[in-house]
């Protein structure tokens, strides 16, 4: 198969986008289209988001050869690796890019003219003229009930109250995911940044994540099934393999009746040698580092890991979890940033999200991702069950 992939920003740094198009091995039939906004970033890694999601969309589709086409010089020369990858914002990137890379037989990448990368630059153009246009309403707006899972409703006002499918036009059984941040640990009521380091939950988080235990139970069996495909039987459980949160999810699982099942992809964010410390602490050690962070999901905390890094493992903790899982519901323990990056995806926006959503310990959120490629959030921050 063919890849074309591009990216650009508008002000380098500016609001960015990037397009990718599958083709086949002739180069005459599409067979694939990916493009998205990614917020404020640079022309560089928009570009090498395209390849990413190029390179995803081949595997998905079955190839075992890919021809990859970029106008981006700098892009093609440090994948064939002639060109070192100096900028810490690219190196992530370029190593995801290869992970996926390694799926196929062989992989090869040739420059073109941006005049020979029209189908991919126009994606990339219409991602980025997304971003900046007018939100669009729809013809007829939903009530707010039809978007929230409330705590206490009949199972047959529950079946009667309209569908998102209903008034987006999503197709297919959807695969809802209750997302369910951690109770409270010691690291988190002192406001340290916690990522990596195995704390356990405080008394008072393991009282919390009894009481969303206790939300689960009191659930109607219709609430937890998201359609006629969904088999029914225990809901699966799938956790961080960190203590807090397989904590958390033990007793989850015990009032759903189900196991638990960990999952690397949904660890927190390594914060590296900020680990620990409050963020005022953080701040005084590495100023202008910590002020560039703040604003940039690119850059990475000394010796660890960005958001935009952070954001690509979660999606293929997602990508999993709906090939493993399609149509059904699961219950996602898990922290801060995953969290995040999972409402990032369905509200399919850009990395701001990330600066500018607060989430409660063991607090609620929902989303829904149907077949097509269609997504909703029906919840978000919800703490009713703490109350």
């Amino acid at each position: 198969m063919i890849v074309e992939a591009d990216g650009g920003s508008r002000g380098n740094p500016g609001p960015a986008g990037y397009g990718a198009v599958v083709l086949d091995a002739d180069g005459e039939r599409v067979l694939a289209e990916r493009k998205g906004g990614l917020g404020v970033t640079t022309n560089n890694v928009a570009e090498y988001t395209g390849l990413i999601e190029g390179l995803r969309a081949a595997a998905e589709l079955g190839a075992t050869r890919v021809d990859v086409r970029m106008d981006s010089k700098l892009v093609v020369e440090q994948m064939c690796g002639r060109w070192k990858i100096k900028h810490p914002s690219l190196q992530p990137l370029a190593l995801q890019a290869r992970d996926i890379a390694a799926r196929f037989d062989e992989v090869t990448y040739q420059w073109v003219p941006r005049a020979q990368n029209a189908r991919a630059d126009r994606l990339a153009n219409q991602a980025m003229d997304s971003q900046s246009a007018a939100p669009q309403q729809p013809e007829e707006p939903a009530e707010p009930e039809q978007t929230m899972i409330p705590l206490e409703t009949t199972s047959t006002e529950a079946d009667s109250r309209p569908a998102p499918a209903q008034w987006t036009g999503a197709q297919g059984a959807p695969t809802r995911l209750f997302l369910l941040r951690h109770g409270e640990t010691a690291m988190s009521l002192e406001r340290r940044y916690s990522g990596r380091g195995d704390v356990p939950l405080t008394d008072q988080g393991r009282a919390q994540a009894a009481a969303a235990a206790k939300r689960f139970a009191a659930m109607k069996p219709a609430r937890l099934r998201t359609g006629d495909e969904d088999p029914g039987g225990p809901v699966p459980v799938v956790s961080s393999p960190l203590s807090r949160a397989v904590a958390t999810a033990e007793q989850v699982a015990a009032a759903l009746g189900s196991t638990v099942e960990h999952h690397p992809g949904l660890l927190e964010t390594d914060f590296g040698q900020w680990e620990g410390l409050t963020f005022a602490e953080a701040a005084a050690r590495d100023p202008e580092l910590h002020t560039a962070w703040l604003g940039d999901a690119s850059v990475s905390p000394p010796g660890g890991e960005s958001f935009d890094v952070v954001h690509g493992r979660v999606r293929r903790a997602r990508d999993e979890l709906l090939a493993r899982y399609g149509g059904r519901t699961i219950v996602v323990v898990t922290h801060v940033t995953p969290i995040k990056c999972l409402l990032r995806m369905a509200l399919n926006v850009g990395p701001e999200l990330m600066f500018r959503l607060h989430l409660d310990i063991a607090s609620l959120s929902v989303v829904e991702f149907y077949p097509d490629g269609h997504a909703c959030v029906r919840l978000v921050n919800d703490t009713a069950h703490l109350e």
